[in-house]
């Protein structure tokens, strides 16, 4: 299929607090579009601070799809979001409007991207309570480090607390011999399913700091410290969320062995760590156009990134 037969896709990545949202919703507006959410926290139910989901007002009347539908109890795969956005930018090409979708979580937008194919994965439950008990015996540190030496390509895009994609990991390769970044590439088809431009955005590093530091200190003058409380008492059913950037650091708050400002700190701290993590995996993707989303006409230039390459 020729790249201008696929169904056209508009995509805005790029790190935590690099003005996303509105970039977004302001691109939307222009082009008669909606927005495919591809953040995998926004994904959850009451979980709005924390993820700096889009406020009604923010959003403007754009439509916004795959935005909190989902219990904080439940799980959900790279493959469950493949098909659902899947689903979703199919039904508003079909309205003959332009699907946008944004997001930090480079993982999700890769693989809708390449169009990846999700075989169903042996599982070995033995073999995974092993590797849970292992986890909360040495750490998630340690399973971690054990996935840097075995996959190191994928252990780059997986935070290191994130325990239940570290285990999957883990299990692919001792149930099968075959490392995840393995299984992703013998998953990609011979041509991707859309005709897709991609825009980043980027700030100079001490900007996009600043603006981390002061996006947490509003989350905490907004709320965040209940949500985060809700999630904690919550943690063993919400695991998803108890793995997060904006509700763990304040963990040792609630449970009296650290001070807020101390968490508040190490929040900040990991959240840049986070940007670090989100730009280095946009950075390895092909074809990214980057925006300085410090520039004044940061917006015109990616509206004339998107009508050059879509003939809008």
């Amino acid at each position: 299929m020729a790249e201008w037969d696929k169904p056209c896709l508009a995509v805005l990545g790029g790190p935590t607090a690099s003005g996303k949202t509105g970039l977004s919703v302001a691109l939307a507006r222009t082009f008669g579009g909606e927005i495919v959410n591809a953040d995998s926290m926004q994904i959850y139910q009451g979980l709005d601070v924390g993820t700096a989901k889009v406020t009604a007002a923010e959003a403007q009347g754009v439509p916004h799809h795959l935005v909190g539908f989902l219990a904080p109890e439940k799980a959900f795969s790279v493959a469950d979001y493949v098909e659902a956005a899947g689903r979703c930018i199919g039904e508003i090409a079909g309205r003959g409007r332009l699907p946008f979708v944004v997001g930090g979580t480079g993982l999700y937008i890769e693989s809708l991207l390449e169009g990846v194919r999700f075989a169903p994965q042996k599982t070995d439950p033995a073999l995974r309570a092993a590797l849970a008990l292992r986890a909360d015996r040495e750490g998630p540190e340690a399973l971690y480090a054990e996935l840097r030496r075995i996959d190191p390509a994928y252990a780059a895009a997986v935070h290191p607390h994130n325990k239940g994609r570290v285990l999957r990991a883990l299990e692919l390769y001792y149930t099968s011999g075959v490392t995840m970044t393995q299984q992703r590439e013998a998953s990609r088809p011979a041509q991707r399913p859309y005709n897709a431009l991609v825009l980043c955005l980027d700030w100079p590093r001490g900007q996009l700091y600043e603006r981390i530091d002061r996006r947490v200190d509003q989350m905490l003058e907004r709320g965040l410290l209940a949500e985060a409380e809700l999630v904690w008492k919550n943690r063993e059913s919400y695991k998803t969320a108890a793995q997060a950037i904006g509700y763990k650091e304040l963990f040792p708050y609630f449970e009296g062995a650290a001070p807020l400002e101390a968490c508040a700190a190490k929040l900040k701290q990991a959240s840049r760590n986070y940007a670090k993590r989100q730009l280095t995996w946009f950075r390895r993707m092909e074809g990214v156009v980057w925006l300085d989303g410090s520039a004044p006409g940061v917006q015109q230039a990616a509206e004339q990134a998107i009508r050059g390459r879509f003939a809008l």
